[in-house]
């Protein structure tokens, strides 16, 4: 299961890379900048419907964003996500719901539930973690600059994690364990008509009330696309560095985004990590509706 999901992956993505090549060669630069063109405007240039502004900008699709940067008011997308990852001695098997709306112009909410399940790869299972409901988490994002002119747009938020407890601990625990308190920063920026760039970065600290402990890390992702001329595809590669203590933990995500209607993408990530003494590849697919924005607003 574990070798057929990464050869999926990987297929997918040697394909997408070879869609991109073909592309260039079938269409030429001024094609190619005019469908660029089109497709920014419908994006950031309605002024004249009254919408405020925005800057185009490929999001992430694994540590993904509370909402567009510089949303507008009524823009609202559900996601459903499945992932596989390996470790040592057990597989584990994640899924996630999560609802992300704004309310007001740049400001993003989101609510989401993820799941998470093991399955053990050897006969001992006492070390493995427990199924679980992970926690609810609850996050908000504000967009404080949306630059034209640059290109560029700045964000900060806050997510907030409540964590549960394993499916064999219930009624015999509080249901409510502890909390995660996750403050972040978000800088864009796009390079052209095609080329993205984004850091998403902050500091996690963690709260068991069994425990009585605090544990502290700092995450940065770094991320790099090409959106495909004239379409909301891409390819590209999230780099996600969490640092603990001394140690720092890095993981390589290729992936890819395709649009499969209108309002409907799929997206596929695929996780190499630096440091193998844990977890081994994994595959992530991220499936994100987005219903017809309900509102507008002036500036």
């Amino acid at each position: 299961m574990r070798k057929l999901c990464i050869l999926i992956t990987a297929l997918f993505i040697s394909y997408y890379s070879l869609y991109a090549q073909d592309y260039d060669h079938e269409h030429n630069k001024e094609e190619k900048k005019k469908l660029d063109t089109l497709f920014i405007q419908e994006v950031e240039i309605p002024k004249e419907k009254g919408l405020s502004d925005k800057v185009l900008h490929a999001e992430p699709l694994y540590i993904d964003l509370i909402r567009d940067l510089g949303a507008r008011k009524g823009e609202h997308e559900w996601n459903l996500g499945f992932g596989l990852f390996d470790n040592i001695h057990y597989d584990r098997y994640s899924t996630l719901v999560e609802y992300e709306f704004a309310p007001i112009n740049r400001l993003g909410l989101e609510i989401e539930i993820p799941f998470s399940f093991y399955l053990p790869l050897n006969v001992d299972t006492g070390n493995i973690p427990k199924s679980k409901i992970n926690s609810l988490k609850l996050a908000t994002q504000y967009t404080f600059l949306v630059s034209e002119k640059s290109k560029t747009s700045l964000a900060i938020g806050y997510l907030h994690d409540f964590e549960f407890i394993s499916f064999s601990e219930y009624g015999k625990k509080n249901f409510y364990k502890g909390n995660i308190y996750n403050p972040f920063f978000i800088a864009a920026k796009r390079w052209g008509n095609n080329f993205h760039t984004l850091l998403y970065t902050g500091p996690m600290f963690e709260h068991i009330f069994d425990d009585k402990k605090w544990s502290s890390e700092f995450h940065i992702n770094t991320n790099v696309h090409y959106m495909i001329s004239g379409t909301r595809n891409f390819i590209g590669i999230e780099i996600n560095k969490l640092i603990y203590g001394k140690q720092l933990d890095m993981v390589l995500r290729p992936q890819m985004r395709l649009g499969i209607a209108h309002n409907f993408l799929i997206g596929i990530v695929t996780g190499i990590p630096i440091n193998r003494e844990n977890e081994r590849f994994s595959t992530f697919f991220r499936l994100i509706y987005e219903p017809k924005r309900k509102a507008k607003s002036n500036h």
